[in-house]
């Protein structure tokens, strides 16, 4: 079946985007088909599929039926004691290096396709979903009743209805084995408990993050690396939890994707562990500017920071070591040499902005001086004609 979100609406083939829905409806977690488009041999095709269920989640699937699927079909699959509804999000030779990637053998374990979902197994499908708001807030209920340290965050029925996965978080270890009982006793079905982390979490559930965008985590990201303070001290940024966390409450995944940049970049920059020892005195560094290469220092008695290029401040710290001092932070006194200034950009935008605010408001002054003009013309015409 298509993706009811995009415009192709429901046809056997799928919607053929090959992964890359530009309604975003559909497109969580998923991988683009580069290879959709060549000439495969259908001999040596892939006989393992790529499925995604909800929150992102995905398993492969055995292909023994040699079903004709395409990506977004939805497909009835094998899982331990039932079956399940999932929809088709790779195939091919993709799914191979996919496998290879998470280190799954291609043995026996990987369960097989039952069939294409027909709409009996899609009407009742939606209907066990329905169940699954209402048994997450009186679960919730339970919980607090219990007075249990655990947030439990989502739920997930089985197409089957045999089964029930609850996903929850918790800092410690959590023994909810009163908690199973009651849960099956509560909705009379077989219950298991899978405990995330607080990133997981925030994958399933999704969001907007600060960027404006879909959260990392729900869209594409798959592999949490550890995020540590010094990448955000690394790349100059400031240490105000409220902007570096994300919406688990962790430093947020993004603080990675340029540290190896500036990693690189920071190889030429000189550490300054103590103030530069100039004739004038003690200049201490300000700022850092890594990728122009130009360190700002300052004296206590002064107010002005002096740009510096890294080369003259490698000289400097040699020129120290030695125990002399130069005459100044400059290589060269030479009045009249250019500095650059520490706001010329916000400078130059100010001067952008008001040149054309000020011709704005020139030719308004002409449109309305013209305005008066013509009133004027016209009064003294009726009062001649008069």
């Amino acid at each position: 079946m298509g993706c009811g979100s995009c415009s192709s609406g429901n046809k056997v083939s799928g919607c053929n985007n090959n992964g890359g829905c530009q309604t975003g409806g559909c497109n969580k977690m998923n991988v683009f088909d580069w290879l959709s488009n060549m000439d495969m041999p259908v001999i040596d095709k892939f006989p393992i599929i790529e499925i995604r269920f909800k929150g992102g989640h995905k398993g492969y699937f055995r292909n023994a039926e040699d079903l004709e699927l395409y990506t977004g079909d939805a497909v009835v699959v094998d899982v331990p004691n039932g079956h399940h509804v999932g929809h088709v999000s790779l195939q091919g030779e993709l799914v191979r290096l996919q496998m290879q990637k998470k280190k799954i053998k291609d043995d026996e374990e990987i369960k097989r396709i039952y069939r294409v979902a027909h709409e009996k197994d899609l009407e009742k499908y939606e209907e066990v979903k329905k169940r699954e708001m209402p048994t997450l807030y009186r679960a919730r209920q339970i919980i607090q009743d219990l007075k249990l340290s655990m947030k439990l965050s989502d739920v997930e029925y089985q197409a089957d209805n045999s089964k029930a996965t609850f996903y929850y978080s918790a800092d410690d270890r959590v023994d909810f084995r009163e908690l199973i009982k009651l849960l099956a006793g509560e909705f009379r079905i077989r219950i298991e408990m899978r405990q995330i982390s607080l990133r997981q979490e925030a994958g399933r559930l999704g969001g907007i993050g600060s960027c404006g965008r879909e959260l990392c985590c729900s869209t594409w990201l798959s592999d949490f690396r550890s995020v540590s303070t010094s990448a955000a001290r690394y790349q100059n940024l400031s240490l105000n939890p409220s902007k570096l966390s994300g919406q688990c409450g962790r430093l947020k995944c993004c603080l990675n994707y340029e540290l190896d940049t500036y990693m690189n970049a920071l190889e030429d920059i000189p550490k300054v562990d103590k103030p530069l020892q100039i004739e004038k005195g003690a200049a201490k560094l300000q700022k850092t500017d890594i990728f122009r290469k130009i360190m700002w220092f300052g004296y206590d008695d002064e107010n002005t920071w002096h740009p510096i290029n890294v080369s003259r401040v490698h000289e400097i710290i040699k020129l120290n070591k030695e125990g002399k001092k130069p005459a100044s932070l400059m290589e060269d006194d030479v009045p009249g040499k250019e500095e650059i200034n520490l706001n010329s950009d916000l400078e130059r935008m100010d001067k952008k902005y008001k040149s054309k605010s000020g011709n704005r408001n020139k030719k308004r002054r002409n449109k309305n001086k013209n305005r008066n003009r013509s009133n004027n013309k016209n009064q003294n015409n009726s009062r001649n004609s008069s």
